[in-house]
C-alpha cells in the first residue's frame, strides 16, 4: 500500500512536470533554395541563429524552443504540403515563414483553419489586408514601398516614370498597389513593360522604355534574379534615366548579381542594411547591431533585410509567448495582436486588430547603392 502511494505520488509528480519542460515547437516553411532562395536561406539560417541564441540563454518560459524547418523550394504547393504538416504532425504552435507572396498564400489557409498563428516574411498588401485573425507579417507592404519611392522621386522632381514589372506575386501585387496610390504624389506612367520569372534578357522592354523621350524616372517592382538582370540590361544599354528597385531586392547579393551597374540605383530597405551608419540614438541600433553582428560572425556574410524579416518574425513570437504566460496558440495569436513598442530590425512594431503589420513608413531607409554598397539618402 506504501509503495502504491508513493508511485502514485511520483507519477502525478512526472505526469506535471513533463508537459512543463516539453520544448515548445515552432514551425517554418522558408524558400532556403529554388528562385527565391535569396529570401529563403538567409531566414533559415537566421532562425536557427536566433534558436540557438534563445536556448543558450534559458529558452522561453522555462522551456526549450524546439525549430521545425522546411524548405519549400519556392514551391505554393509544397508551402501548403508542409505547412499542413507542421499543423498535424508536428504539432506546432506558431508558424513563421512564407518567404515569398505565393508560398505565403498557400499557407494562410492552412493556418486559418486549424487556428494557428502564423508570421509571414512575404511583402504584398493582400497578406495583411484584409485582416485574417491568425496571420501576421514583418516586411512592410508593398503599397508602403511604393509610397516611399514616390515621395523620393517627388522630391527630386520627377513626374513621368516608366514601370517594368516582374509578373510573379510580388512583382504583380507591387504594381497593382503603386498603381493604386501613383496619383497621389503628381506622377504618371508613359510606358509599361513585363518579365517572366524566367526570363534571362530584358533588353527588349527597356530598349522601348529607352524610346520615351519624357521618361524621367523607372522603377522595377520584383525580387530575385530578375530585378538583378534588369540592372544589368540597363547598363549594358547606358540607360542614364535614374533607376528605383523595391525592397525585394534589399541585400548585398543584388548589388552582386547586378554588378557596376547598380551604382546609383535608389530602392527602400531596412536598417539591416546600414547598421554601421546608424546614429547613435537611433532606437534601433542596438537590435540591429547585435543581429548583424552575430550574423556576421556565424555564417561569415552580412546579414540581409530578409533574414531581418525572420529574425522579427521570431522575436514577436517569443516576446508574445512570455506576456501570454503559456505557449497555447490562441494566447499567442492574442498577445501578438496586442504588441505595442516593440523595436525590431524592421522597425517598432505597434499591432492592432485592424493592423497585423504594425509598421509604419518611418521604418523604411531609403538607400541607395555607392561604392558597391548601401548609402542612406539624405
Amino acid at each position: 500500500m506504501k509503495f502504491g502511494l508513493i508511485g502514485g505520488a511520483l507519477a502525478l509528480t512526472l505526469g506535471l512536470a513533463g508537459p512543463a519542460f516539453a520544448d515548445i515547437k515552432i514551425g517554418a516553411s522558408v524558400s532556403e533554395t529554388g528562385p527565391a532562395s535569396s529570401l529563403g536561406d538567409p531566414e533559415a539560417k537566421t532562425l536557427k541563429l536566433l534558436v540557438d541564441e534563445i536556448n543558450a540563454a534559458g529558452g522561453v518560459l522555462g522551456q526549450k524552443i524546439k525549430l521545425v524547418l522546411y524548405d519549400d523550394g519556392g514551391d505554393p504547393n509544397k508551402a501548403r504540403t508542409f505547412a499542413t504538416r507542421l499543423v498535424e504532425d508536428d504539432e506546432v504552435v506558431a508558424i513563421v515563414g512564407g518567404s515569398t507572396t505565393g508560398t505565403t498564400m498557400s499557407i494562410i489557409s492552412v493556418v486559418e483553419n486549424a487556428k494557428i498563428p502564423f508570421i509571414s516574411l512575404a511583402g504584398a498588401i493582400e497578406i495583411v489586408d484584409p485582416v485574417k485573425p491568425f496571420v501576421f507579417k514583418t516586411p512592410h507592404t508593398d503599397r508602403m514601398a511604393c509610397r516611399k519611392i514616390f515621395e523620393d522621386m517627388k522630391a527630386k522632381g520627377f513626374s513621368k516614370i516608366a514601370l517594368i514589372s516582374g509578373s510573379d506575386g510580388f512583382g504583380a501585387s507591387m504594381r497593382k498597389q503603386c498603381l493604386q496610390v501613383i496619383g497621389e504624389f503628381g506622377i504618371t506612367v508613359l510606358a509599361e513593360e513585363t518579365y517572366g520569372p524566367n526570363d534571362a534578357d530584358m533588353t527588349p522592354q527597356l530598349t522601348n522604355i529607352r524610346s520615351k523621350a519624357d521618361v524621367q524616372a523607372i522603377l522595377n517592382p520584383g525580387f530575385g534574379q530578375g530585378p538583378a538582370i534588369v540592372t544589368r540590361n540597363y547598363g549594358q544599354l547606358g540607360i542614364k534615366t535614374p533607376l528605383y528597385q523595391s525592397h525585394g531586392v534589399a541585400s548585398k547579393s543584388f548589388i552582386d548579381l547586378a554588378g557596376p551597374a547598380s551604382e546609383g540605383v535608389r530602392l527602400p530597405g531596412t536598417a539591416v542594411l546600414v547598421a554601421s551608419l546608424l546614429p547613435a540614438n537611433d532606437p534601433q541600433k542596438p537590435v540591429v547591431s547585435a543581429y548583424t553582428s552575430a550574423y556576421q560572425a556565424k555564417f561569415n556574410q552580412p546579414a540581409s533585410t530578409f533574414g531581418g524579416y525572420a529574425h522579427d518574425g521570431l522575436r514577436l513570437l517569443v516576446d508574445a509567448i512570455k506576456r501570454a504566460g503559456k505557449a497555447e496558440p490562441k494566447a499567442i495569436r492574442d498577445a501578438l495582436e496586442g504588441t505595442k513598442g516593440f523595436v525590431g530590425v524592421t522597425g517598432t512594431f505597434n499591432m492592432a486588430a485592424s493592423d497585423h503589420l504594425g509598421l509604419d513608413l518611418s521604418a523604411f531607409r531609403m538607400l541607395e547603392i555607392k561604392g558597391g554598397n548601401w548609402a542612406l539618402v539624405q
